[in-house]
């Protein structure tokens, strides 16, 4: 079969390459890979800045937004053939801490755990692959492709859970959430907040094309200013910045109302210095009884919720998201970043047609 193999952190050596069907034991599932989306994680495995392979070799399967099909199931199992499947990303540290333990192995303490496409196990980037039953979620058959959507919807589910059980002990009541990013993290934080009744103000630097049209169809306000003028028209309770960008990422917690919940999701370019008061900043977060906290990562608890959201969700705008669909074969095109682009995706479904 063909697979996406990546060598981390040495760039240059990534190809499409022929590996062996994987061998699939009586307890986990056999899958057929239909779509693999694309983020910034791949992104940085290819440049060698971040990736590790499984142990014993210097190569990775990549790949970790997954859809898939399911072809072969262990008997007793709540999955049948042909159900539509995304897979879980990470995997408790062997020697757990008290988070794995206890299931939240998106919370591992330790640093040993592994992830699918990442971290010490071969990702979902091949024609077949296998799954524990307890690390694949159903996906809605109505979503076709779109279910490849789910890895970076439980990405955001998580976070909205944790920001729900913040704001449920704060006293000003959760209304009003600014999202700064219309990626796909932003778009689709934006997205689990409509669902949730809030009113949602969308900040990116973009003035036109795709993404201010589906922050209309959404119901959310757009705005392409700064941060700060974003907070003085949105008034928010809740920030969720989905950018990574230094700059955004102060303004996100230093120009916000007193009393709100920052939740970062971007991860930054490393190598980039900024100059900031931290002094003032704890001033600020201290003063205005502000919570700033990071989210990454997600368990199956939000891969369910995820499942659940983009069920409920207009497939015509999830349709919108995937601005770009690329062949097996063509998968490199699929690693370079456009900026008029929301998500690219790598549908093997195209190489069979």
């Amino acid at each position: 079969m063909l697979g996406i193999v990546v060598s981390p952190g040495a760039p240059g050596r990534e190809r499409l390459g022929q590996l062996e069907e994987p061998s699939r034991r009586e307890d986990q599932l056999l899958v057929k890979t239909l779509a693999l989306g694309v983020c910034g994680t791949d992104r940085e495995i290819l440049q060698g800045r971040y990736g590790w392979p499984p142990p014993g070799r210097d190569w990775l399967v990549l790949g970790h937004e997954s859809l898939g099909r399911v072809a072969v199931a262990p008997e007793g199992a709540d999955f049948a053939v042909g159900d539509l499947v995304a897979g879980i990303v990470r995997r408790a540290d062997p020697d757990p801490c008290v988070c794995c333990i206890r299931g939240e192995f998106d919370m591992c303490r330790n640093n040993g755990y592994r992830e699918r496409g990442i971290k010490e196990l071969d990702g979902y980037g091949a024609e077949w692959v296998t799954l524990e039953p307890e690390f694949a979620v159903k996906v809605d058959p109505s979503l076709g492709s779109l279910g490849v959507l789910t890895e970076p919807t439980s990405v955001v589910a998580k976070a909205w859970e944790r920001i729900d059980r913040i704001k449920h002990r704060a006293c000003p009541p959760l209304a009003r959430a600014l999202i700064t990013g219309a990626g796909p993290i932003g778009l689709l934080a934006a997205l689990l907040g409509v669902q949730r009744g809030l009113e949602v103000h969308i900040l990116d630097r973009v003035r036109e094309g795709p993404k201010p049209e589906l922050a209309q169809l959404l119901g959310a306000s757009y705005h392409s200013g700064t941060v700060a003028d974003a907070c003085q028209a949105a008034d928010p309770d809740v920030v969720l910045e989905c950018t990574g960008v230094p700059e955004l990422v102060v303004d996100a917690v230093r120009v916000t109302p007193p009393a709100t919940v920052a939740c970062l999701l971007g991860v930054s370019s490393r190598g980039r210095a900024l100059n900031a008061d931290v002094g003032t900043l704890n001033n600020d977060f201290v003063l205005g009884n502000d919570v700033v906290f990071g989210s990454v990562n997600a368990n199956r608890r939000h891969f369910a919720a995820a499942a659940d959201a983009l069920a409920a969700a207009e497939p015509e705008w999830l349709a919108r998201l995937i601005t770009r669909r690329v062949s097996l074969a063509e998968w490199r095109q699929a690693l370079g970043k456009r900026d008029s682009e929301i998500k690219t995706v790598i549908d093997f479904t195209l190489d069979e047609q």
